[in-house]
């Protein structure tokens, strides 16, 4: 288990806190945990304000990934939360023959995948890998997902990543102080579980949690 930054290649977004602060309502939010229309492509209110793929986003950190776990055609990726699945089309880009699967709750995200790697998506439930066998991937990845689940949920699907995995890698919500605290509350639109980052630590030997992770701190 380590804690690497992964996501060190992926672009990263000026973030307008205190317009968010300003314009965050509780209906803003119960729009957000949808994880439809409204949360990708809708308003920037209510998620991403337009979720499209730029190979700039992921190109980087799939080499990244590639390189730091020895990924070669033969091996195997599940990405937990894939939404439309850009990151798994770029791992597809480097290495043609790699096996790739994805799951997601948000069937509209699903719906609107890259056409090309639509096959091997489907909606599924971070809190319930069944249809997976134990270690059956070279990597599970989980990118800002899984604190968007209750406290016991994400415990349960954290046990599960380690479950099918033989590396995982995930990010999640976090801060180091109390400023970054202040941050991620004026930011947060869909996370259930954020804390401190020993908080997390302390999460992941409680539930056996020993892939790898990072943080995401607006």
């Amino acid at each position: 288990m380590a804690e690497i930054n992964l996501m060190s290649q992926y672009p990263q977004t000026k973030r307008n806190l205190d317009e968010r602060v300003k314009q965050k309502s509780l209906k803003d939010k119960i729009i957000a945990k949808q994880f439809g229309q409204e949360f990708f492509d809708g308003d920037r209110r209510y998620g991403y304000g337009g979720f499209s793929y730029h190979p700039r986003f992921w190109t980087g950190v799939v080499k990244e990934m590639i390189n730091y776990y020895w990924l070669t055609r033969e091996s195997k990726i599940l990405d937990v939360g894939c939404a439309k699945g850009f990151m798994l089309y770029d791992f597809k880009k480097a290495i043609p023959e790699i096996t790739i699967r994805g799951i997601d709750v948000s069937e509209y995200a699903i719906k609107h995948s890259i056409e090309i790697i639509k096959p091997f998506l489907s909606v599924g439930d971070a809190r319930d890998l069944s249809a997976f066998k134990d270690k059956e991937y070279d990597l599970v990845t989980s990118i800002t997902t899984l604190h968007n689940l209750h406290i016991e949920e994400c415990k349960k699907a954290l046990q599960e990543v380690q479950r099918v995995g033989k590396n995982a890698f995930i990010t999640l919500d976090a801060w180091k102080n109390d400023e970054q605290k202040e941050r991620m509350n004026n930011w947060n639109l869909t996370a259930e579980t954020y804390m401190h980052i020993n908080d997390w630590k302390n999460l992941f030997k409680e539930v056996g949690y020993k892939g790898d992770y990072f943080w995401f701190i607006p």
